[in-house]
């Protein structure tokens, strides 16, 4: 068994431990909007599910030297909205390319060739080709790391919306085999679906 001392380590190497042994982990397509009207969409994979009541999701955005640098930590900080995509198999090659660094006045929406489609009770509108997407409203942001240097934050919304494709759903539950949802790996590797089974939890 080999031990690993994340103090003695680089922040760039437990990156990538972290990256190596949390998989696969769920891939937020976000979208965001800035003050002049341009939509930002990018990928993270520091996300997850984190209450019910009220339904929360969260995700995590790096800082570059302790400051919010990213378009879309900075959109969301300031209109407190965003909008959540799961990403599939056939959304995943836009999103790659939305990954790449483009200018704030920039809009990844465009330039991946994806579709804009309203919102209901956001601002911020959503994109079509996504299978699933929800409305999210802030709910609260964590700084994480520490006072001296802030590393990321924790961004927690409210999902105010859901929007699902009728594909989708199966028995009126939404189904995995039908989404074809794809997940992160370490590296540049993804993840399919694999194979399902299923377990009955004990009593």
């Amino acid at each position: 068994m080999k031990i690993v001392d994340p103090a003695v380590q680089s922040a760039k190497d437990n990156y990538h431990l972290l990256t190596g042994v949390v998989i696969p982990r769920p891939i937020a397509f976000v979208t965001s909007q800035n003050d002049d009207g341009v939509v930002n969409a990018a990928p993270f994979s520091f996300f997850n599910v984190v209450a019910a009541e009220p339904p929360l999701i969260a995700l995590s955005v790096s800082r570059s030297e302790g400051q919010m640098t990213k378009d879309t930590a900075k959109n969301i900080s300031a209109s407190k909205e965003f909008v959540v995509h799961v990403v599939d198999e056939n959304l995943v090659e836009q999103v790659n390319q939305a990954a790449s660094s483009y200018p704030s006045f920039v809009s990844e929406v465009e330039e991946t060739g994806l579709t804009l489609a309203p919102s209901k009770k956001v601002q911020v509108p959503g994109i079509q080709e996504a299978s699933i997407r929800m409305e999210c409203k802030l709910h609260q942001i964590v700084p994480l790391g520490t006072d001296e240097a802030y590393s990321s934050d924790l961004f927690i919304g409210e999902v105010v919306m859901f929007h699902i494709s009728e594909k989708v759903i199966e028995n009126d539950r939404v189904s995995a085999e039908r989404v074809k949802p794809v997940s992160r790996l370490a590296g540049s590797n993804y993840s399919k679906l694999g194979q399902l089974f299923s377990l009955e939890r004990p009593k």
